[in-house]
């Protein structure tokens, strides 16, 4: 690759995209919103959610000192991030709290960035954290799901045309600003049934000796506003 072409390629990074027309925006909003609602999809897509949860995780955990072991991703959606360090204090506190608001999070840096029209930088900061992270998967299923996820980002933004990249890149940012309430709907849900305290919020109230439903809330916080905010950026395009 000559210096022409890295300086193409650095131009396409920094450089910013026309907006799409408002009516796209709005139709991948619903397209998003669907996906979420729908039982069947989100089955399917929730593996997305996973991904950024469990990379979360392990992203806050690098970030605060702890030793990262590796990651899980299963079938059923679920994950497991495993992580040394000592099992207590704020490092421990911040790797727990990451996984259900890194989805949202990550929508909401992922707003940011379509309002400033940067639509490429999008596309590929995404492929390069999954590329990141899939060094640390642990599992077959794992590396195929976030090998998938990684390659459909580079043949989006490599292989089609400005529109189809925008589209796309709309469509994941809603959905991850869409989808951040249902996954900790489903832990309340969950924890009805499960009293065995290895929650994410269970771990954070014994970490923090406060409830569980504080965290809980703590999560829907994010999620919705995440929505909110990242929703007002996307529209105002």
């Amino acid at each position: 690759m000559n210096v022409a072409n890295l300086s193409e390629m650095w131009d396409r990074l920094t450089g910013t995209q026309a907006d799409p027309p408002r009516w796209l925006i709005g139709a991948t909003a619903v397209v998003a919103l669907a996906a979420v609602l729908s039982g069947g999809v989100w089955r399917i897509v929730r593996n997305a959610v996973t991904i950024a949860h469990e990379g979360g995780h392990g992203l806050v955990a690098l970030l605060s000192g702890r030793r990262l072991d590796g990651i899980r991703l299963h079938s059923d959606t679920s994950g497991l991030t495993v992580s040394r360090g000592k099992p207590h204090g704020l490092g421990m506190i911040l790797t727990a709290a990451a996984g259900y608001t890194a989805p949202p999070l990550l929508g909401l840096a992922g707003a940011a960035l379509l309002a400033a029209g940067h639509i490429t930088a999008l596309l590929w900061g995404a492929t390069a954290l999954l590329l990141v992270m899939l060094v640390m998967i642990r599992n077959a299923y794992g590396a195929l799901t976030v090998v998938l996820t990684g390659a459909l980002f580079l043949l989006v933004s490599w292989l089609t045309k400005a529109e189809v990249q925008a589209a796309f890149a709309y469509l994941v940012v809603w959905f991850l600003l869409a989808g951040g309430a249902r996954p900790v709907a489903e832990l309340q849900s969950s924890r009805r049934r499960d009293r065995s305290g290895s929650s994410d919020a269970d771990q954070l109230a014994r970490l923090t000796r406060t409830p569980a439903a504080l965290w809980l809330l703590f999560f829907y916080a994010i999620a919705l506003c995440s929505l909110v905010g990242g929703g007002r950026w996307l529209l105002a395009r």
